[in-house]
């Protein structure tokens, strides 16, 4: 997979007018990053840091000047905040990895999470909040419909049913 979209990359950067590859020698081998998040909760923590907001927000930028960039993340292996200082070239690079191309939209921009559906949002949160506890109601076994005689008070007994003619 990840021959293949070296390819198409390298054959789309050739054929464009006014994109370029940053100086240097390419690399020969290219990793693709497939790796399994997990399942669940851990998938959706992994995700959440590419759909929910942009890549790097503007409070963790620490220095900046003409030449480099210093900013703050945290390390998704320690889950400890690291400071990181990159040429201004080299930090756009990293940046624009995560831009989408024209016409995509973030997941977060559709359904239930699109902004314009957040009373819609509250609205069930309310309900499911407001949810009485119930449990089911024992098993019972059912009864022969009874029916008093309407002079001794007494339950009457089916002993035969006609038809009209």
């Amino acid at each position: 997979m990840a021959k293949v979209w070296r390819a198409r990359l390298l054959d789309t950067l050739a054929h464009h007018p006014t994109l370029r590859l940053p100086p240097g020698p390419l690399p020969t081998e290219w990793v693709v990053d497939c790796r399994n998040v997990g399942r669940g909760l851990p998938a959706l923590q992994y995700l959440s840091r590419y759909l929910y907001r942009g890549v790097l927000p503007d409070k963790d930028i620490i220095k900046f000047n003409d030449h480099q960039v210093t900013f703050r993340y945290t390390d998704s292996q320690t889950q400890r905040p690291a400071t990181r200082t990159l040429p201004v070239v080299q930090f756009l690079w990293l940046i624009l990895q995560h831009v989408l191309p024209k016409g995509l939209q973030r997941v977060r921009d559709y359904g239930l999470l699109h902004g314009s559906t957040k009373t819609l949002r509250l609205t069930i949160q309310l309900m499911l909040l407001s949810l009485p506890t119930w449990q089911l109601p024992e098993q019972t076994k059912p009864q022969k419909a009874k029916r008093d005689c309407p002079c001794c008070q007494h339950a009457m007994r089916c002993v035969g049913a006609t038809r009209p003619r």
